[in-house]
């Protein structure tokens, strides 16, 4: 008689039917795999911050030795004596062998880089973030010791950069070295290079709460307790250190200012508009020059001579423009300079430091772009006060957006941008120009810039930045909301030769990520696959249960996506159990990778509705507009 299929297994239980309660939760866990909750913080955030606090005091230390460095090789390159002092170049009497200064400077730091690492080259930030997103935040010891020394050789002999990307990228370092010598995860790792950059911010600008928006907006690229906290520690505990070691006053003393009025406010957010558009052109004349720099038929190690020769030449005739120039942004904002004095000052910073950062040397960003964009709003201000008489407009206040704006728009550190120029110049009555201005600025560079000044270099060695830092959306959805429910599932006790010839009818409903087996009291025993069924080096005659070696993987119906698609992934699955907490042992639904996809669905969806909603919107417009008069 020949056989015929076997009935199909039987179905799963609806949810509306009771389940009885199996032993408790404690013992299921026990003999089952399932996810880990997830945690905000855990007690490795403590050992973590002890760390962040240690590394920031060594920050703090370091930042104040490098700004002496920076006074020793001033002192001694310009004016032939030995001195810690943080002095300007400009008050030289070199004459014209001042264009030699810089190029020397360029030979040290090109050799430096040839023989030490290329990695010194540049303002450090891209390389870190390179290291972060690619290499578990690992960055070679030796950067700690080349990266200071060869930007207070490149700084000190005239280089117009300030000392912040240097500290930024050397604190970083240490941080990510004290990760390497101590066992901790890449995660922690990252959370100290993070504390270590910040701390040398705040080490140099006293200006904690913008250390950890940038470290947060360009390093950590998360806003979790787990990271945030360790670094809001290390600034605190970086600009503490520098207020007993030099004082809390402003870094750029402004002097009171009225609030603006509307008409001034309008104003102020229109300059960062036109700033924001500035810094899209700097951007691209920095990526220009380096570009320019790489068809060069000389090797890579004279070209920070070459662009030694331009600062040097460039110096010769504006003076001011060598060196870190902290000084010339505190006159910006403070109304000390005249308006063709800030334009010379304006030009020639821009070109010296497009070309000089264009040559790989070492040097930072914020300072340069600070000067260049101070210069412009103080420009604009100085030009539009008299034609608006009654809108209020105070240059001093347009310089202070000016630079906040342009270093927003080249970097889109925004909230960074706008936080540390209120604490470098402790003028309330900025800030809310401030805020407008570098959104504006911001905006701007959104709509007409792919990459920054900070992520096209690594993004042309194919590096992907994260530009934005939403919530996690499978974190906020259930298990039991995207599981699958309408399932089959086969008796432990069944053999295979039932099985197959189920299968084989074509009666079977396809789940291809596997069938639910359960034993004589309907508990869960495991997940199956079909190709385990159909495996022909299992004989006919073994049971189902047989196939299943380890204990079964499930997740709750109230954990969410992420921990359920984390947890798939360790186990190595593509499909698991979905049990109640109040029956551990009954399922009650399969959770499969389909299903992670198809949860996003619902976001895809709000996405194109809004998009959708634009598009339309716009067609009525375009119809209003093309309507004719008063039909």
């Amino acid at each position: 008689m020949a056989d015929t299929p076997a009935p199909p297994p039987r179905p799963l239980p609806s949810a509306a039917d009771p389940l009885p309660v199996s032993p408790g939760l404690g013992e299921v866990m026990a003999a089952a795999r399932v996810p880990r909750k997830s945690a905000q913080l855990d007690k490795r955030v403590l050992l973590v911050s002890v760390l962040a606090i240690l590394l920031a005091s060594a920050c703090a230390l370091i930042a104040q030795w490098l700004t002496a460095l920076i006074g020793i090789v001033t002192n001694v390159a310009f004016y032939g004596r030995y001195s810690t002092e943080l002095t300007s170049p400009a008050g030289h009497h070199l004459g014209l062998w001042v264009i030699l200064v810089p190029v020397v400077g360029g030979l040290i730091v090109g050799a430096m880089a040839r023989f030490g690492s290329a990695a010194i080259r540049g303002h450090g930030i891209p390389e870190a973030m390179e290291q972060v997103l690619l290499n578990q935040s690992r960055i070679p010891a030796r950067i700690t010791f080349l990266k200071p020394v060869s930007s207070a050789i490149a700084i000190g002999t005239g280089g117009p950069f300030g000392a912040e990307g240097p500290i930024i990228a050397t604190g970083g370092a240490l941080g990510s070295l004290i990760g390497q010598v101590l066992r901790v995860t890449a995660i922690e790792r990252k959370t100290l290079l993070a504390a270590g950059a910040a701390a040398g911010m705040a080490a140099v600008f006293g200006s904690p709460i913008s250390a950890v928006i940038l470290a947060v907006e360009l390093l950590l690229f998360e806003l979790r307790p787990r990271s945030l906290i360790p670094v809001a520690l290390a600034a605190t505990t970086a600009t503490g250190i520098r207020y007993a070691m030099v004082g809390s006053h402003a870094v750029f003393a402004m002097p009171p200012v009225d609030y603006p009025g509307a008409g001034a406010l309008l104003f102020y957010v229109a300059l960062g508009a036109l700033l924001g558009f500035v810094s899209v052109g700097v951007t691209r004349a920095v990526y220009a020059v380096e570009d320019a720099f790489d068809h060069l038929p000389i090797h890579w190690m004279w070209w920070p001579a070459l662009g030694g020769l331009a600062v040097g030449i460039v110096g010769y005739f504006a003076p001011l423009t060598l060196g870190v120039g902290y000084t010339n942004i505190e006159q910006i904002v403070s109304g000390g300079f005249a308006l063709h004095a800030l334009a010379f000052l304006g030009a020639m910073k821009f070109l010296s430091w497009v070309i000089a950062l264009g040559s790989g040397t070492s040097g930072g960003t914020l300072a340069p772009l600070f000067t260049i964009g101070g210069a412009l709003g103080a420009i604009a201000g100085l030009l539009a006060a008299p034609l608006l008489p009654h809108a209020g407009i105070d240059p001093r206040i347009a310089g202070l957006v000016g630079m906040a704006a342009m270093f927003a728009g080249a970097s889109r550190a925004v909230l960074a941008s706008i936080v540390f120029a209120f604490e470098t110049t402790l003028q309330p009555a900025g800030l809310l120009p401030l805020l407008g201005g570098c959104s504006m600025a911001y905006l701007v560079s959104c709509l007409c810039m792919r990459q920054t000044i900070m992520t096209e270099k690594i993004a042309r060695r194919g590096v992907r930045v994260p530009s934005e830092y939403a919530a996690d959306y499978l974190d906020q959805v259930l298990v039991r909301d995207s599981c699958s429910r309408d399932l089959t599932v086969l008796n432990a006790s069944d053999d295979l030769a039932t099985i197959r010839r189920w299968l084989a009818s074509g009666e079977a409903k396809a789940q291809f990520l596997g069938y639910p087996v359960l034993d004589d009291a309907g508990d869960l025993r495991g997940i199956v696959t079909r190709r385990q069924l159909l495996d022909v080096t299992n004989a006919d005659s073994r049971r189902v249960g047989e196939l299943l070696a380890d204990a079964p993987v499930i997740v709750f119906e109230d954990n969410s996506l992420r921990e359920a698609a984390d947890h798939m992934v360790e186990e190595k699955i593509g499909s698991v159990a979905v049990v109640a907490r109040a029956a551990p042992k009954k399922i009650v639904g399969l959770l499969t990778r389909g299903d992670l996809v198809t949860a996003h669905t619902r976001r895809l969806s709000e996405a194109h509705d809004a998009d959708r909603q634009i598009r339309i919107r716009k067609a009525i417009r375009e119809r209003l507009r093309k309507k004719p008069h008063g039909a």
